[in-house]
């Protein structure tokens, strides 16, 4: 499938929802539910995705939606593809329904994580689809296990004492992978036939599948609207965000930038939430992160057999 093909491809999340200029929340949103023709059902944690595209009593989806509370998108979900299961084993039900949860960082590195951990461990038939956005945006830009290093928010600001957040950012996809399920992978926005074959392999995938898929924040990081598949393309090409994917239990890189892999500061230098690492006291810091994005970079390439 081409662009142009996609383009014709209905929309299940209609326009006029008060996401943020910019957001890419909602292309993320939009391109996955692309990666089937078969019905529906979404389930949503709590967060950006869902507050602002069901601010009652409107809804923004043309599909049936779920919303339960911000820890537990997945067990909800799981609950639905059970019952299914047994109106279909019955004979009451004789479509075939996919099942897709949204969550943010907050509602799945964090707060969400015992959820989304039994649903995978217990096998369920479903795709959780993670736009990481690298904080509790929607509650006002605090850090979560997946804010970056030295990234300055709400809860971790850069000033006299400290300068951000003093943890690196929790390798989700890797405790995904760890549960063993059929399909684990990561994406960015910039690259739409990249993540829409990554959903489409995953609809297909008998048993759970997740997809992480960094979500740039204009709020929260501090960039022009108009950069969003920008700044998430230089995520990748710094090598931040490798883009990879794993079928049971095999690991392959999908992009390698080789001699092109551009330094950690293409990327942090356009986003506010990281302006104080320029100061000249504060270079040893810039160092640390590079020298933390070299050391997983080659990590995840021999865990892919590339040289």
């Amino acid at each position: 499938m081409n662009l142009k093909e996609l383009s014709k491809k209905p929309e299940r999340l209609a326009p006029g929802h008060r996401m943020c200029p910019g957001c890419a929340a909602t292309i993320i949103a939009r391109i996955v539910m692309k990666g089937t023709e078969n019905p529906l059902v979404v389930s949503c944690a709590t967060g950006c995705l869902e507050v602002s595209t069901t601010i009652y009593p409107y809804t923004a989806w043309r599909v049936p939606w779920i919303h339960n509370a911000f820890e537990n998108a997945a067990a909800t979900l799981s609950g639905v593809e059970t019952a299914y299961n047994v109106l279909k084993k019955k004979g009451k039900i004789n479509k075939d329904i996919k099942f897709l949860a949204f969550g943010g960082d907050g509602g799945t590195y964090d707060i969400g994580l015992q959820s989304l951990s039994g649903t995978l461990e217990r096998g369920h038939d479903v795709v959780y689809v993670c736009y990481d956005n690298e904080a509790y945006m929607n509650t006002g830009v605090q850090r979560s296990g997946s804010t970056p290093f030295s990234a300055n928010t709400k809860t971790t600001p850069a000033g006299k004492v400290k300068q951000g957040k003093e943890e690196f950012k929790k390798d989700l996809t890797a405790v995904v992978a760890g549960h063993h399920i059929p399909y684990v992978a990561q994406a960015s926005p910039h690259n739409y036939m990249d993540l829409l074959r990554k959903a489409e392999k995953a609809f297909n995938t008998k048993g759970p599948a997740f997809i992480n898929v960094i979500s740039p924040c204009v709020p929260g990081w501090g960039y022009p609207m108009n950069k969003t598949l920008e700044i998430a393309k230089l995520a990748v090409e710094t090598c931040f965000w490798p883009l990879y994917e794993i079928e049971n239990d095999e690991w392959k890189l999908n992009y390698d930038p080789k001699d092109k892999k551009k330094p950690i500061t293409d990327w942090i230098k356009e986003q506010a939430r990281f302006k104080h690492l320029f100061k000249p006291e504060n270079e040893h810091l810039i160092e640390k992160i590079q020298s933390h994005v070299d050391k997983e970079w080659d990590a995840l390439k021999k865990r892919c057999g590339v040289q």
